[in-house]
């Protein structure tokens, strides 16, 4: 694992080591895709539909965590994602706000 891309990577394992990697990036991915998610999904889905996408999200983290353990750039993907979709949404908010007050 010498050679890696990942930044994330190397600063969760010059701070923490090896003992709760897995569990540290568990978590990271499963914020940011959550994060994501709730940015990027534009319909309010009912309650069981919900619970359902955040369970299968917390599967599907599962795996992309082993690809962040094998060095691939996966939460700082998730990090940029997240970010976008923030700028959009406030982008979108603010035009939506201003078309308000022109009216």
């Amino acid at each position: 694992m010498d050679s890696n891309n990942s930044f994330i990577f190397e600063f969760v394992l010059s701070n923490y080591g090896t003992d709760h990697i897995f569990t540290i990036f568990y978590v990271l991915n499963l914020i940011f895709g959550s994060i994501a998610f709730k940015l990027g999904f534009a319909r309010q889905l009912p309650l069981l539909k919900t619970i359902f996408v955040y369970i299968m999200l917390a599967v599907g983290t599962y795996v992309l965590t082993i690809f962040s353990i094998f060095g691939l750039p996966i939460t700082a993907s998730l990090i940029i994602i997240s970010i976008v979709l923030g700028i959009y949404r406030l982008r979108l908010h603010q035009e939506r706000k201003r078309k308000q007050h022109t009216q």
